[in-house]
């Protein structure tokens, strides 16, 4: 994109253009002021009319210029000419950037610092004030003092890595010991951009390939209860109630709240559109596309918004200063927000807390997870599940329930075995079995209509010895008539089920269970009996 720039080093002014796809920057003698950006504006519109029109010659503008002959070569491929002896006083000629030359000319490629500076140019016209000073700001401060004065194709992947892990060395803010994660990805985002687009123009292998980012640690979030909720509204300054009533219960960003207009809440609808943000004092548009959004009042969020017209329902903002410009997040937080913790005792949260407590709370609550997100601006509800969900046990106090109620109400139909305490006492005696480790008086409350048919079932007689010869130990005991191990009825077979000593006196002879005995016979070893 043509403009008139400034060289930081000097002070100077030089121009910025392109001509045959390849990118001019010549030097003047010209200090920054408004008279002589106009007066060198004027020259560079006269240049690009030029270009337009296929008239323009380099010779006659810039005639001392070192990429003189690699233009002209382009312009006419015929040798240069004598340069002239007159040279317009207005401008001076230096070494040209490499990045301005061909890449058929110029074999060791643009530097970093000509190329970074150029990407600069054509990207910002895309992005928002914020993202241009950040981006800016990494430039200058980190990429091109560490890769400025190299050709783009000869930064490798080792000087990509080495570079990444000299950024984890850095103190990091607020006395952190080095740089976050997330700090160094930002960091090497426009990095991995560059390098890719002049892989692409100059036709060089990219070199950052494969280099991941590094991997970041889940959202600090540290939302407040509902009870820290109240405290806080029930103590804060009256003047910031309504503010603080707003943010805790609509999930807003700061700069959407900040910027918040009276056109933007719509009392009949009771829904608040968010429609601009306030970003380092200056009016923003949202986030992301689906930031913009409404969000539907709750009757707290309504009420307050009534009062709050009361006292700045006459200006444009809804929060706003006395003079009606916008709050600034940084003042409130120090005067009020920070002092209204320590006073209540609670640990230091930064007042975007406030929007994940809104997040968990609605959750907690049972909304639904599509309208929350709508609610606070997400695509999907992958962040909420992500971010919020590890935060509702703590709220609910309910985990498993829901599973608990389904199977009380699926199995208090099924029928269940009735085990007499005494027998189940009887029977560990000899076998070693714990009986609380078999359910005893544990069964539900609920029995099924099986159970109270075994449970009202007659009682058989016991069975009586039957005089018979005394067979081999090897030998089966046949009952006359009737196959072992075979039952009678279902009513025998309710009766068994209901006192299972019956069902071991039937094979063994026995008439009634064997008294406890707490020294074991040696020829019958525990377990034998079952």
């Amino acid at each position: 994109m043509p403009n008139i720039r400034v060289r930081k080093e000097t002070g100077l002014l030089y121009f910025d253009f392109q001509y045959l796809k390849v990118r001019c920057r010549e030097q003047s003698l010209l200090e920054d002021s408004k008279p002589n950006r106009k007066k060198m504006q004027k020259v560079l519109d006269e240049i690009l009319g030029k270009i337009k029109s296929h008239t323009f010659s380099y010779r006659d503008y810039f005639p001392s210029s070192k990429q003189l002959l690699a233009i002209e070569l382009l312009e006419n491929g015929s040798p240069p000419e004598p340069m002239p002896v007159g040279i317009d006083p207005y401008f001076k000629t230096q070494p040209a950037p490499i990045s301005a030359l061909p890449a058929q000319v110029q074999a060791n490629g643009p530097l970093f610092s000509d190329f970074a500076n150029q990407w600069y140019s054509e990207m910002e016209v895309g992005w928002k004030r914020s993202h241009r000073t950040t981006t800016r700001g990494v430039l200058d401060s980190s990429l091109i003092p560490q890769f400025g004065p190299r050709p783009v194709n000869e930064i490798k992947k080792g000087d990509i890595l080495a570079f990444r892990s000299s950024l984890a060395k850095l103190p990091g803010i607020k006395n952190k010991e080095s740089l976050s994660a997330s700090r160094i990805n930002h960091i090497m985002t426009p990095l991995r951009m560059i390098l890719t687009e002049a892989a692409d123009r100059y036709e060089f292998a990219p070199a950052f390939i494969n280099i991941k980012p590094l991997r970041v640690g889940k959202t600090d979030v540290q939302p407040f209860t509902i009870q820290e909720v109240q405290d806080i509204l029930r103590t804060v300054r009256a003047d910031f109630r309504n503010y603080y009533i707003v943010r805790f219960f609509t999930g807003t960003r700061t700069g959407e709240i900040d910027g918040l207009k009276w056109q933007y809440v719509d009392f009949e609808r009771r829904t608040i559109s968010i429609k601009e943000t306030i970003v380092n004092d200056y009016e923003e548009t949202p986030k992301t596309g689906e930031s913009e959004r409404d969000i539907q009042m709750s009757q707290m969020v309504f009420d307050a918004l009534l009062a709050q017209h009361k006292v700045t329902g006459q200006g444009v903002y809804v929060f706003a200063t006395s003079a009606g410009t916008p709050i600034s997040h940084r003042n409130i937080s120090k005067r009020v927000w920070y002092p209204l913790l320590r006073l209540l005792g609670l640990k230091k949260r930064v007042p975007y807390q406030t929007r994940h407590t809104y997040a968990t709370l609605m959750l907690a609550s049972g909304e639904a997870p599509e309208w929350i997100a709508r609610q606070m601006g997400h695509t999907t509800t992958e962040m909420l599940f992500r971010v919020y969900s590890r935060f509702i046990p703590n709220l609910t106090r309910q985990d498993g329930s829901a599973f608990e109620r389904l199977m009380a109400a699926q199995m208090q139909d099924q029928p269940h075995p009735i085990i007499n305490p005494d027998v189940v006492n009887e029977v560990s005696n000899h076998s070693g079995i714990n009986p609380n480790s078999i359910g005893v008086n544990r069964l539900p409350k609920t029995q099924s209509r099986a159970t109270k048919e075994i449970e009202q079932a007659t009682q058989l007689p016991e069975p009586q010895p039957i005089n018979q010869p005394k067979l081999p130990l090897s030998a089966p005991v046949n009952l006359p008539n009737q196959p072992p191990k075979t039952r009678l009825n279902p009513s025998t077979d309710a009766a068994l089920i209901a006192n299972p000593w019956l069902e071991i006196a039937k094979h063994s002879g026995l008439s009634m269970p064997p008294k406890a005995d707490p020294t074991l016979p040696s020829d019958h070893p525990a377990g034998d009996l079952l």
